[in-house]
């Protein structure tokens, strides 16, 4: 009988690496939420309050979840970014149509000054 059988090998060792991703897999395919509330009071009044959420997951089990608000960021998506601008670009327009409706003549439209 040797020593080494009756000690569990280090970690960092062979094996581990193919575990730790076995573990990643799984946490991202099933999901791990952790949660916890921070609360400090003085002579039993509350000063501050701090809410701790947070969801660990795949995207594609995210969005099975109705988690999508990165696709919706304009900081995080180009796509949300053009809609974004967009939006804004046509409110613009609106808002430059009524002051003409109001003011006509004061406001010059496209086609003047194109001219």
């Amino acid at each position: 009988m040797t020593t080494a059988s009756r000690f569990p090998e280090p970690y960092g060792q062979s094996g581990s690496g193919a575990n730790l991703a076995d573990i990643l897999e799984r946490v991202l395919d099933k999901g791990v939420v952790i949660a916890g509330d921070i609360k400090i009071n003085l002579l039993d009044i509350e000063l501050l309050t701090i809410k701790l959420r947070l969801v660990i997951a795949s995207v594609d089990k995210a969005k099975e979840m109705g988690i999508d608000w990165w696709e919706t960021d304009p900081a995080l998506s180009s796509r949300a970014r053009q809609n974004e601008l967009a939006k804004e670009n046509a409110e613009l327009r609106e808002r430059l149509e009524r002051l003409q409706e109001l003011a006509p003549g004061s406001v010059p439209t496209e086609e003047e000054e194109a001219q």
